[in-house]
């Protein structure tokens, strides 16, 4: 990992821990153009001065067992087909080669306004069942997924400190969770403590079309985005996520949560690593269907549940010989 300068003034929160969750109608000055912007966006705006969110289902004895590889997956209420593929391929619990692997699922909640219907029953009877749920009383927007990463790394380090390695991704990646284990065994040990590697995008900035969903104004954010890892997924050691979880205190919430982590890091002296085994913006075309392809990597951005299954039940077979 290589160090980095300070980030600008602004990007430090100095906001006091103690204001309510209310709307912070400061940015109705601040931000010039803030009547012209998308709905989501101004609620951004209103609200990204709150990181602190009552649980509404915990699994506080997940990490019990110490899990070397803790599997955190984000994820939204209505994607019940995504988190059983999931627990049924790569997100099995227990001893992956021999290693403990835990995983649990990243929630807020969704509501009718955002045109999602009431399955606070069937999100219950799942967890009851799983054990592997995490749910916060929040609105689960696609500008609140940094949201998410903050309440995780707050969870983390109350509930699973001593967890050694965490691959962070959305619930629609394939992961080679035994490729993920073989290559965290190699690691050397002086390399762990600021470990954090993924599909590293460098040179990037805000995009400024609002018909993408990445949009941000220039009101809110000039320049160029510090280097940062694809949020499919990334993998880093438990005891930089307690870094990380520190740096949320100080670091002002950034709409895009990968963006975000990246400023993290930048806050911590640090940057993220590239491996080519991370492939957050898919492979080749005609590589989609070599099933050798998957063994050799650890990350592949996006799969349906469908393939999923039929991927990772054929990368698994002793049988599939790959030179």
């Amino acid at each position: 990992m290589s160090a980095l300068t300070e980030l600008p003034d602004w990007l430090i929160d100095t906001t006091p821990q103690s204001v309510p969750c209310s709307p912070d109608l400061r940015v109705l000055r601040q931000i010039t153009d803030y009547n012209l912007l998308p709905k989501l966006f101004q609620d951004f705006l209103l609200y990204s001065h709150c990181k602190s969110f009552p649980m509404l289902i915990n699994q506080p004895a997940i990490c019990e067992d110490k899990p070397f590889l803790l599997l955190v997956v984000k994820t939204l209420t209505p994607h019940f087909e995504r988190r059983q593929a999931i627990r049924e391929t790569w997100g099995q619990v227990g001893e992956i080669a021999n290693r403990t692997v835990a995983t649990v699922f990243l929630l807020g909640n969704t509501i009718a306004e955002d045109n999602h219907p009431n399955l606070t029953a069937l999100l219950r009877h799942e967890a009851d069942i799983h054990r592997d749920i995490l749910q916060w009383d929040y609105r689960d927007t696609f500008f609140n997924l940094t949201l998410k990463d903050v309440l995780f790394l707050d969870w983390f380090s109350s509930f699973c400190p001593e967890a050694q390695f965490i691959l962070k991704g959305d619930d629609d990646v394939f992961v080679n969770t035994p490729r993920i284990i073989n290559f965290l065994d190699q690691l050397a040990p002086h390399a762990v403590p600021d470990f954090f590697t993924g599909d590293v995008i460098t040179n990037a900035g805000p995009h400024r079309d609002k018909k993408l969903k990445y949009f941000v104004p220039k009101s809110y954010f000039e320049g160029a985005y510090p280097p940062y890892a694809g949020g499919g997924g990334f993998l880093y050691s438990g005891q930089l996520a307690l870094k990380l979880h520190e740096a949320t205190e100080k670091v002002v919430v950034y709409p895009i949560d990968d963006v975000y982590t990246g400023m993290c890091l930048t806050k911590l002296g640090l940057a993220p690593e590239k491996h080519p085994g991370f492939r957050t913006f898919d492979i080749n075309t005609k590589h989609k269907d070599n099933l050798c392809i998957y063994r050799s990597l650890m990350v592949v951005h996006s799969r349906t549940p469908q393939e999923i299954k039929h991927i990772w039940t054929r990368i698994v077979q002793p049988e599939l010989e790959c030179q």
